[in-house]
């Protein structure tokens, strides 16, 4: 768990970060969300101490972070960054080898993480350990940034906009791929993120700044269908709410009994993915489908009603 406690950082007099406290819970991931200049990045990099807090604490699993070293702290906390920050001229397999490295891990050690990590962002170690990041699509170095953040299995992984510099069909596909593996090693993520999208498909809960304050933090789900203040209503998008929303809920949620025509739907697919079969098909209802069998069926009705949920901050 990491505790930020009342943390603030002033540069010239004025607050860049004032008085943010928070709680990440463990194995989960929090996205950062704000405009340029809101103090995303400044408190984001007072977590592993690139930047001091002026006032205020940070805690990981209970220990102060200012009483270590910091090259210590910095061997526990995984870091990736926008343009991922490759070694040019280390392979793949020495580019995120290099914290275990560092700690003295054993070579059979390091090189079974490697693997491990590799093969869990579908980049077959054979294939790739021994290329070099100019040989690389640019998501695939950006997977390999990933992969050595992660590589010592640190107790937070931090992400300052690490999908900013890819294409949008890359960087839908890396945030999937963020997604799985964090599910699967159950790391705690905090990402920093200007896009709301990215911060709502992402996180299990959002934090948003605005001019350095903390103004809102909480599931996606609240920060979407209650924003605090008139700046999260704005981040949200009015028109995007509802599309947002139904884009976090699945078809089983809503799931009636009965038969329809057409291809069916898996029972995970979301409500917005629905929605958007239903209008490009004419259909009024879908079939769904677990592993291949039928369990029921959806309709635009009930989408619609689901979408309709969404109110104004009050």
């Amino acid at each position: 768990m990491i505790e930020i406690d009342n943390i603030t950082k002033i540069y010239d007099g004025r607050a860049a970060v004032e008085a943010v406290s928070m709680t990440i819970e463990s194995a989960t991931i929090t996205a950062i969300v704000g405009t340029s200049g809101s103090g995303k990045s400044t408190l984001l990099r007072m977590i592993n101490r690139l930047v001091e807090p002026t006032t205020g604490q940070v805690r990981i699993n209970g220990e102060p972070t200012a009483g270590l070293p910091k090259n210590a702290l910095r061997r526990r906390i995984g870091y990736a960054i926008q343009g991922h920050g490759l070694f040019p001229h280390h392979t793949v397999a020495k580019n995120i080898s290099a914290v275990p490295r560092l700690l003295g891990w054993h070579k059979d050690k390091i090189h079974a993480r490697v693997n491990e990590l590799l093969e869990l962002f579908s980049m077959p170690p054979d294939e790739f350990r021994d290329r070099y990041p100019a040989e690389l699509s640019g998501g695939q170095q950006q997977r390999v940034g990933v992969a050595r953040a992660l590589a010592s299995r640190p107790d937070l992984l931090l992400m300052d906009e690490p999908f900013g510099a890819l294409d949008p069909i890359i960087r839908t596909r890396a945030q999937a791929d963020l997604h799985r593996i964090q599910r699967t090693l159950g790391s705690t993520i905090l990402l920093v993120t200007h896009d709301m999208e990215e911060a709502i498909q992402l996180g299990d809960q959002v934090a948003v700044m605005d001019q350095g304050q903390l103004v809102q933090h909480g599931t996606p789900a609240e920060i979407i269908t209650n924003p605090a203040t008139e700046f999260v209503a704005e981040m949200v998008g009015g028109v995007d709410r509802p599309l947002r929303l139904l884009s976090l809920l699945s078809v089983s949620q809503i799931l009636e009994n009965g038969t329809a025509e057409g291809d069916p739907l898996d029972e995970k697919s979301s409500l917005r993915e629905a929605l958007s079969v239903c209008l490009w098909s004419g259909r009024s209802a879908l079939p769904v489908e677990r592993n291949g069998s039928p369990i029921g069926r959806v309709t635009l009705e009930a989408i619609r009603s689901r979408a309709e949920g969404t109110h104004e901050p009050g």
